[in-house]
């Protein structure tokens, strides 16, 4: 992932500005009693896009505030809703196309706790092949591209980015293949192109000799929300003091990423990028706010390409933090 970020594991999570505090604050004190929960199960995954959550360990924020954290790794993050349905999970990271997706299916009721990643040019990348015939983003017509996941947010990045480019989706093959198996699945020639995220563009532009045909994260989806934490109502509902330390947690770890030493730092102890990889990794953005109207972007997106056929009250979802 040159300058994306997943997996699109991605993104899931939100606060407003009186839950999370402002970028040049620590947020407000804990409440009297402390968490009603201390020992929480955590999903998360091992991505760039969830560096925060090793951070706010690493920093002792979740101890902080009184919590007893254990993070368990999801295989995706559309993992995330069962594990929260079921009480196997009390937060989790997840792309905000799930969570809407299940809240609007009635499959979970969910609440939105902290918002988790935001996309910036070169972090959604469709690349080619060393020697592909392909050369620009017209040729991709007709071509089979690599997806991690179906009708999720890279897929829905990238049908807008090839829509913008005069390219019809409709003529694209999506086939999935999960992001670690990508560079291969295009040296075989068993994809012509591949949807990628960080660190896998880094990685294969430097192993492999890959290059970008479209940045899914320009134009109409710049700055697009892709992940964050959630919960579930229920959870929300009866542990209010431990979502409020949670969200104080994330709000600390959410402004130290703006210093991109710290996530440099961070990645390497939970993932298998070096390093010098991460040095040159292309990064998301880790917003320390939830904002509906940003979010309904998501939504809007869904809305278009079909993988959602009603709307769904974002700002009923999000969880506001309680002084």
């Amino acid at each position: 992932m040159r300058r994306i970020a997943l997996s699109c594991v991605l993104a899931f999570a939100l606060a407003s500005c009186s839950a999370l505090g402002d970028s040049n604050e620590s947020g407000p004190s804990a409440p009297s009693g402390g968490p009603e929960q201390a020992k929480v199960t955590v999903g998360t995954l091992p991505i760039v896009d969830t560096v925060t959550v090793a951070i706010a360990q690493q920093k002792g924020y979740f101890t902080q505030e009184g919590l007893e954290v254990e993070l368990k790794t999801l295989a995706g993050g559309a993992a995330a809703v069962p594990g929260l349905v079921n009480g196997e999970l009390q937060f989790a990271f997840g792309n905000f196309v799930s969570f809407f997706s299940a809240q609007a299916k009635g499959v979970a009721d969910l609440k939105l706790v902290a918002d988790g990643y935001q996309a910036t040019p070169g972090m959604f990348l469709i690349m080619r092949g060393k020697n592909s015939a392909i050369g620009k983003p017209q040729d991709l017509t007709g071509k089979k591209i690599a997806i991690n996941t179906k009708n999720n947010i890279a897929e829905l990045t990238a049908r807008s980015a090839l829509e913008a480019n005069g390219v019809d989706p409709k003529t694209v093959q999506f086939v999935e293949i999960p992001f670690p198996d990508m560079q291969a699945a295009v040296e075989r020639k068993n994809v012509d192109a591949a949807f990628m995220v960080e660190p896998y563009i880094t990685q294969s532009q430097r192993s492999a000799g890959m290059t970008p045909v479209v940045d899914a994260a320009t134009g109409a989806t710049q700055d697009v929300p892709i992940a964050g934490w959630a919960t579930s109502s229920k959870f929300a509902e009866t542990n209010p003091k431990t979502v409020a330390a949670f969200q104080r947690a994330i709000a600390k770890a959410q402004q130290d990423a703006a210093d991109r030493r710290n996530v440099e730092e961070a990645i390497p102890t939970y993932t298998k990028v070096d390093k010098d990889t991460a040095s040159l990794l292309h990064l998301g953005t880790w917003p320390t706010t939830l904002n509906a109207v940003r979010l309904q972007r998501v939504i809007d997106l869904m809305r278009k390409y079909g993988v959602l056929d009603k709307d769904v009250n974002v700002e009923a979802m999000i969880v506001t933090q309680k002084s």
